[in-house]
């Protein structure tokens, strides 16, 4: 089950990032994605690889398909072809990071309390939170990072941004949620702002994008991604999530 499931997911992961890029680059062992109007953000800029052949010069296709830009992005979906690629990757200057693959496997929670927001809404927590991870970026990269999210509408047939509210009424958590006609459907990019964590807020994004992804399709895939070393897969575990397999990034500034 867990095989089936991760094919589903990864299935997913390839379509959303075709149908969202400017310009879709075929090579071999999978393809590339970029978008000039978004060149700082990885998601719209970077390789998108199964299980490269035997004898392809990974890093020589990121240059020949990324070279313009600042950074380089290779996503690896084959676990095992990740792993064998990582050294000679981390010997040429990329950073590696493993990932989980994890399936929604508990009850489906009834509530939730966030709503759908526009991007309007969202942007000044969006900002703050960019401004806080990278202090050293640019403007323009800022309104990339932000604005990159208005692509993401034509990765899937439906792409909702969820939001819960805190106490003053000002946003503190946020996600989206991605789900095909065939009923899967991803969770991505929920963040809390750091001065507003350890209220509830998480929970109730996370909550309500799994709802309404069952509410349309009950037996359908439901599913997301988190950094293999760090504390939120086990976050996610506790809510219900199953690992059901390893994806591989690798980065270079």
């Amino acid at each position: 089950m867990f095989e089936e499931d991760l094919r589903v997911a990864l299935e997913f992961r390839r379509r959303f990032a075709r149908r969202q890029a400017a310009e879709v680059v075929d090579v071999p062992g999978g393809f590339g994605v970029l978008s000039e109007r978004f060149e700082y953000s990885h998601e719209h800029n970077q390789l998108l690889l199964d299980a490269p052949p035997s004898g392809v010069d990974v890093a020589g296709l990121a240059e020949q398909v990324l070279g313009h830009l600042r950074h380089r992005r290779i996503s690896v979906f084959d676990d095992a072809s990740g792993a064998a690629l990582a050294p000679g990757l981390v010997a040429a200057g990329y950073r590696h990071e493993a990932e989980v693959v994890m399936v929604h496997r508990g009850p489906v929670p009834a509530g939730g309390g966030a709503a759908e927001v526009e991007l309007a809404e969202l942007a000044p927590a969006l900002e703050r939170q960019w401004r806080s991870w990278l202090p050293w970026a640019s403007e323009e990269s800022i309104a990339q990072l932000v604005n990159r999210r208005t692509a993401r509408v034509a990765g899937a047939e439906r792409v909702l941004t969820l939001a819960a509210r805190d106490a003053d009424g000002e946003i503190g958590s946020w996600a989206d949620l991605y789900q095909d006609a065939a009923g899967t459907a991803q969770i991505e990019d929920l963040a809390t702002a750091e001065d507003r964590q350890r209220r509830g807020l998480a929970d109730a994004v996370l909550a309500t994008a799994l709802r309404l992804a069952a509410e349309r399709a009950p037996r359908g895939l439901r599913f997301l991604v988190a950094d293999a070393e760090d504390w939120p897969q086990q976050w996610y575990a506790r809510r219900g999530f199953v690992a059901v397999g390893r994806t591989h990034g690798f980065v270079r500034m």
